[in-house]
């Protein structure tokens, strides 16, 4: 008598549907261009030091991240300038969700101890986290204009050329007060015609708007929403800035950065810059007469 083989459990015939000849047709591994971004890392201690790999991969998936919360942002800006509030706040519940993933990459960093990080920290040179001109351009849109930075930049004329056209074009927030003009709200003209290129200042005439905006039951949600997601922004990069702030401490300490910059203290004074400090300021106001 003879036994049928038993199959095993734990494994999955191929359905017949499944392709698997790929020498003619896109696959997968070629549509994400998989041959260069897994070939991209590349170790510079000697002897190569096993962590630095993470260190790498983190710092790549973040670029990654950054690239793609540029991209929304971009894109969200445009749609507040055609009065789209639905499709731009789509873009920004993007942006607070990539935000979050940010945030929480910085757990797998905090693995790699001050030994380890120290064993090939000085293989790094002057290369730092500030030089990142991704980073740069987020900060730049939500704002945080610094024409100075682009002279960290001047090396790489790509980099150089994104940054100088968000320095010169409107924030987000610029955009989204020109849009409230728009929809009837009293902006001032001097906020309106102001000179982009510089760092956003504290506007007390805007509290006003914004206390009405909160306090009126004819305010749309929409719009309400619109206010509020631009808090959640706000937030959420103020919670990264602090996770990095403590991963850093935790594995240098307060040595100095790579880059010069004073490290730990540098990273602190970064915690006090904010990008859309009326809607804050608005919390005291909301409820009083």
């Amino acid at each position: 008598m003879t036994t049928e083989p038993q199959q095993n459990p734990n494994q999955r015939d191929i359905e017949p549907g499944v392709r698997t000849d790929f020498r003619n047709t896109m696959s997968y591994g070629s549509y994400l261009d998989l041959d260069r971004i897994l070939s991209a890392q590349h170790p510079v201690s000697m002897p190569e030091h096993h962590d630095e790999m993470l260190f790498i991969i983190q710092h790549q998936t973040s670029e990654l991240w950054l690239k793609l919360m540029l991209h929304e942002l971009v894109e969200a800006r445009r749609l507040l300038t055609v009065d789209d509030f639905g499709k731009a706040l789509k873009c920004l519940a993007r942006v607070k969700h990539i935000q979050k993933t940010l945030t929480e990459q910085w757990s797998v960093l905090a693995t790699l101890t001050p030994r380890e990080y120290a064993q090939f920290r000085d293989s790094l040179g002057s290369s730092s986290g500030f030089q990142s001109f991704q980073y740069r351009g987020v900060e730049f849109i939500l704002g945080n204009k610094h024409a100075g930075m682009l002279k960290v930049h001047e090396a790489d004329p790509v980099a150089h050329a994104m940054l100088e056209n968000l320095l010169n074009e409107p924030s987000i927030y610029d955009v989204f007060l020109a849009a409230l003009a728009r929809q009837g709200y009293d902006i001032p003209a001097s906020i309106l015609e102001r000179d982009v290129t510089k760092p956003w200042e504290f506007q007390e005439a805007l509290v006003p708007v914004f206390k009405q905006i909160y306090e009126s039951e004819q305010t749309t949600w929409t719009l309400y929403q619109a206010c509020e997601d631009l808090v959640d922004v706000e937030d959420n990069f103020q919670a990264w800035r602090f996770r990095h702030l403590r991963v850093v401490q935790r594995t240098i300490g307060f040595k100095t950065g790579t880059g010069g910059s004073s490290g730990v203290s540098f990273l602190k004074r970064a915690l006090d810059l904010t990008f859309f400090p009326e809607l804050f300021a608005v919390r005291t106001e909301i409820g009083t007469k």
